[in-house]
């Protein structure tokens, strides 16, 4: 399910924000980045599909303009 504003991300931003997520708490539990899978750019800004533990596999975008975060999970 797409729960937009209801993840805090951590990220490395090196030349830009948002470069690549390191962590993030969903639902009350904090997921480290195992794996970055795939990346691409949307109109809306960067995003990730990503394997983080302690278990999932989720697609992470970041809205430039408005500044939030949005999560999809992968799981079923």
């Amino acid at each position: 399910m797409i729960e937009p504003g209801a993840v805090q991300v951590e990220v490395y931003s090196g030349h830009t924000y948002a470069q690549e997520p390191r962590a993030f708490v969903w639902q009350g539990t904090r997921y480290v980045l195992a794996e970055i899978e795939e990346r691409w750019r949307t109109p809306q800004g960067p995003a990730f599909r990503l394997r983080a533990e302690p278990q999932g596999r989720f697609d992470l975008t970041y809205h430039e303009i408005e500044d939030r975060w949005a999560i999809y999970s992968l799981e079923t």
